[in-house]
Formats: C-alpha cells, structure tokens, sequence
C-alpha cells in the first residue's frame, strides 16, 4: 500500500538540540537537562503535533578525549529505557524509541527491556540500532580499541536475530493463568529458542511474555554498505543525514527501496526518514540571524577538536583560517564513522574551505532556514519527490525548534493533506507506516 501521509519523529542527542553548544542560547535551559519534566514537555509537545515517535540518540562515554570536549558540550545523557519507561506513562500516543549498541550490550537483556517497555506503553515501543562507532565506549568496556567496522555489523545482524527471537519465543495465548486449575502458562506455547551464533550464545526462553506489537519498531541509522544493508534486511525505518540535493536525496531513497526489495521485504515496509533541522523565522532574515547565532556559539577550539574527533585525526593545533586539505587524514584510519567522512568528503570536493568553513558547514548540514512555508515547501517536495518517507526532526535548539515546527508547519502540511490529521493507531508500527 502507497504511504499517504509523512510521519514525523522527534530526535534527541544532545539534549538541547543538535548543535553542540547551542546550550548557550538564550531559550535554553541546561539548569533541567536532567530534569524528568524537561523530557515529559518535548514529549508532549511533540505528542500534540502527532510525531510518531521521540527517538533517544545515545553514546556510552563522555568526549573527553579533549579538554574541550567536557569544558564546552553537553555530555549528559539519561539513560534512554529508564527515561522512556517514566514518559511512558506521561504521553497517550507518541512512540518511544530507545538507542541500543549491539557491541556493548548482550540480547537478552534488550529483548527484556523492549518487551517491558511495550507492554507498559502498550504497544508504542522501538529501539534504535547502532554499532558504536568510538574507542572511548571500548575503553568503557574492557576494550582497548572499537571493534572492526565489518565485524560490528556482522554482530549487529546476528543481536537482531536473537532478539527477534527471543520476543517470539511466547506464542500469543500463552499466559492462561487460570485459577481454578493452576495453570498459569502452557508450556507447549513457551520455548527455548537454542541460539548458536559468531557472537551469541543463548538458550531462551524471554521471562516476558510477548508484547503487544511482539516485535517493537526497528530503526536504524547505517549509511555504510555493512549498514545500509542491514537496515534493508531488518529495519522499519532508517534515519540518513538529510543534507544535499533533491536529486540525492532522491537516489539514496531508491538506493533503500531497492535494496529492502532484494531482502526479500516489501518496499513500503522500509520508512525512509531523513534528519531535518529547520531554524523558523517569521522572516527570513529572522530565520537567517537565528542560524548565524547558532553557528557563532562555538568557539575555533571547540570546532577544531570536533572535527579532530569525526575524522580521526588531531587538528586541534592548527589555524582555524587554514585550507582544508584531505592530505592531512589517512583515510584508512577512519572505522569510527565512514558516513560522516564521506559526507565531509562531498562538502569539500571542488571547493577551498578553511578548518572554520568546514566546520561550519558540517555543523550546520541538514539546516533549513526560513518561514514556515519555506520548510513546509521543501518537506512536500521532498515526500511527494519520492525523496523521504517521513523526517526525524533533530532541531538545533530545544525547546524552541520543536514548538516552532508543531505550532506553525504542522498545519501548512495538515491542510496540504500529506500530514496526518490524527493519530493511524494505537501502536508505533501503526502510526510508523503513514496510512
């Protein structure tokens, strides 16, 4: 079935939005980063715009491999079952969807998190695969360095089966729980599922029973071959940068469609769901001042010692005015995040841009600034173009970027007729699929 509506989901890593010192400004509110009713606001605001999802990016580590890293960003981060569980009963409708590292985690401890999170949000339940990209969340767990890029996914695939599983390891009407006999479950519906894998031993049963959607959203982020290819086989949505041209945009959304099709798996049942990251003025020069100050919150070292850390290589010592130039990288180094090398690989190609350009520009991709019908414009065409399927909105300030977009696109696109009027369902995997 052809998708009707676009789905929306709210992103959340830094916690006060997706640019990396953008604590600093002035409608911030870093005193609450930690503050339970901080979270249960974005949630329910993002609830009355009907997203289908608040989505918890996550790493385990703290970025200190400069001193900027903990002098200048936000490192604190709730851990996202516990959040999710508490906004669970705050929200009615929205999907929660929690960011698990299959390197640094065993499966059956997730299958038992997913499960008890769907049953006690009833159905709205997702988790978002990663593989860990940094040596410092190795250095966490009794590694000296992060595991190969190829090996990663090859566990990554194998954590999906077991869990999957695990979850289908109860048959539905399994739990009797009869009083009168004694008999609380049938054990002919109850079964060890004797996983033997490269990476996984596991016996089963799950000590849950299964969940009102049995398998809870899966939502991916790869953008890698290993990546992209996992998600065709295995996820319900996949998150990309969001950045570049129609065209390419475009072609990376055939590139899914195509490769979901030869897994075997309906097209449709892959929600495409680029990043967006609009910064909203009544005018676009308001809408323009607001993304230069942005872009200005973040000193030289700050950008420098990013960039350092993205691409694997100390730039920390040079002058930000300098000429970018790939001669300084050894691209063979770069495990920790192939998508955003190559990404900073197409922005430079052809261009003179200095360390601060670069910065700038990375910092800032995925940026769309202007009035509210400027960004309901590029997302309809975006969605019609056959470019998207949905967005994940990782807006560069909170609270402020998410209630602009809810009070003032929503209802440019609701009236367009390509945004849901209400909520499809009562489950993620409904409201995920755009009817």
């Amino acid at each position: 079935m052809t998708r009707k509506h676009l789905v929306f989901a709210l992103g959340l890593f830094y916690p006060n939005g997706e640019h990396v010192t953008s604590w600093r400004l002035p409608d911030a509110r870093p005193e609450r980063f930690l503050d339970f009713d901080y979270y249960r606001d974005l949630a329910r605001t993002a609830e009355r715009g009907r997203f289908a999802a608040i989505f918890l990016a996550d790493e385990l580590y703290v970025w200190d491999r400069f001193e900027s890293g903990v002098e200048s960003t936000v490192n604190e981060r709730l851990e996202p079952f516990t959040l999710l569980g508490g906004l669970s009963q705050a929200t009615e409708h929205i999907g929660l969807v929690a960011t698990v590292s299959t390197t640094y985690n065993e499966p059956y401890h997730v299958a038992r998190r997913l499960a008890t999170l769907d049953h006690m949000s009833h159905g709205r339940a997702g988790w978002n695969l990663v593989t860990s990209a940094s040596d410092e969340e190795a250095w966490n767990f009794g590694r000296d360095a992060n595991l190969d890029h190829a090996v990663r996914y090859r566990r990554g695939g194998e954590f999906v089966e077991v869990v999957d599983r695990l979850l289908d390891s109860w048959d539905e009407g399994a739990v009797v729980a009869d009083k009168a006999s004694g008999r609380y479950a049938d054990p002919a519906k109850v079964r060890p599922i004797h996983h033997h894998g490269e990476f996984f031993d596991v016996r089963g049963p799950l000590n849950i029973s299964r969940s009102p959607q049995r398998r809870p959203a899966l939502f991916q982020a790869g953008a890698s071959e290993d990546g992209k290819n996992l998600a065709a086989a295995t996820a319900d949505a996949v998150f990309t940068l969001g950045s570049g041209t129609l065209d390419a945009a475009q072609d990376l959304y055939r590139d899914y469609k195509e490769r979901v099709a030869v897994a075997g798996r309906d097209p449709e049942s892959l929600a495409v769901m680029p990043m967006l990251a609009p910064v909203i003025g009544s005018t676009e020069a308001e809408a323009r001042e607001r993304a230069d100050l942005i872009l200005e919150l973040t000193p030289d070292q700050v950008a420098l010692d990013l960039l350092s850390h993205r691409l694997q290589t100390d730039l920390s010592g040079r002058d930000p005015d300098e000429i970018f130039t790939f001669d300084f990288l050894d691209e063979g180094t770069v495990q920790q995040s192939q998508s955003a090398y190559k990404a900073i690989q197409r922005l430079v190609e052809g261009r003179s841009l200095t360390l601060r350009q670069v910065y700038q520009a990375v910092a800032g991709r995925g940026f769309v600034v202007g009035t509210p019908e400027k960004i309901a414009d590029r997302i309809e065409e975006r969605f019609n173009g056959k470019a998207a399927d949905g967005f994940i909105l990782m807006a560069p300030s909170l609270p402020s970027g998410l209630a602009d977009l809810v009070d003032h696109v929503v209802p440019l696109l609701t009236q367009r007729g390509i945004y849901p009027p209400e909520y499809a369902g009562a489950t993620l995997r409904e409201n995920l699929a755009g009817r």
